[in-house]
């Protein structure tokens, strides 16, 4: 099918590409005039066909860029269309979304999107939320990003589902980077142990808390034994600090995730051993930057 595609960056490049591999034809627009297909988000909705739905993925950053870019689909699109968002927008700013296209006739769809920088090979986790009606005309895109087996769902009718669930995705996230960076900080502090990184090698395999982000810690570890490139500084997207909210909203108890989101609090006063692997694991599954120490005669770089 033809789709528009909004933002080209580590996620939206690697999806366009994963698109077209699958026969796709993907028109993309991204500020950078070097990343985009057409130079505009007029031209780009102009270069869909016109004789069926037209279908526009938006993966741009939340909140202000986001409510931009679907403002300006707003007057481009038409009745019958559909906008997907793709993004990291939090669940509630999905119903204003929708009833701003819906004055035009416009569909929506919100999507949580997981895979960071290694999707293109292994395909993204999908999770999604919308009407039937509107996820079927989407649904080839869908099945194209998805991995060969399973990662999709439509997560529920009521717009802000998808979203929802990748939120609480990540807080999970969260907390299970938090103990796999706990348990390398104990390894490393005592003298008994001599080989950390082997230690975490052998839990791959067998153990019950194998994991793909062991996978990345592991081979973080390759590259740097004692992580002593990095800063223990971690950022959060922010998904962390919705789901805690939406806990307290709900009075639902959530002790571990909290706590890891505190902990990444905690490492922007202190340079925390443990924060270096976390910020390992977010640079080995997301591509996300790094805090480095300053070489000799230099600044640390990079900085967000």
């Amino acid at each position: 099918m033809h789709i528009g595609l909004v933002g080209l960056g580590k996620m939206g490049g690697n999806m366009r590409t994963r698109l077209r591999n699958d026969g796709h034809t993907v028109v993309g627009y991204d500020r950078d005039p070097e990343l985009a297909d057409a130079e505009s988000l007029a031209a780009m909705v102009a270069a869909l066909p016109a004789d069926g739905p037209r279908v526009v993925w938006v993966m741009v950053p939340a909140g202000g860029p986001t409510d931009a870019t679907i403002a300006e689909l707003a007057d481009l699109l038409g009745e019958g269309d559909l906008v997907v968002d793709g993004g990291n927008s939090r669940y509630t700013d999905d119903q204003e979304h929708a009833d701003t296209l819906a004055e035009r006739g416009i569909g929506f769809v919100d999507c949580g999107v997981s895979g960071g920088v290694w999707g293109l090979e292994n395909g993204y986790a999908l999770m999604c939320g919308g009407s039937r009606e509107d996820v079927a005309k989407v649904q080839p895109v869908f099945d194209s990003l998805k991995p060969a087996e399973g990662g999709f769902v439509h997560a529920g009718t009521k717009v802000g589902a998808g979203h929802f669930s990748k939120m609480v995705h990540n807080g999970i996230e969260y907390a299970v980077m938090q103990s796999y960076a706990e348990g390398w900080e104990l390894l490393e502090a005592v003298d008994l142990v001599d080989n950390v990184t082997d230690v975490f090698d052998s839990w791959r395999d067998g153990t019950v808390i194998r994991s793909w982000l062991l996978d990345l810690l592991v081979a973080a570890l390759r590259e740097d034994t004692h992580l002593d490139g990095l800063r223990g500084y971690a950022d959060d997207s922010g998904e962390g600090r919705w789901t805690v909210q939406a806990a307290i909203d709900h009075a639902v108890p959530m002790h571990v995730i909290a706590a890891s989101l505190f902990a990444r609090f905690t490492s922007r006063q202190d340079d925390s051993p443990a924060m270096k692997a976390i910020a390992a694991m977010r640079n080995q599954f997301g591509g996300h930057a790094v805090h480095t120490s300053p070489p000799p005669g230099g600044d640390a770089a990079p900085q967000d």
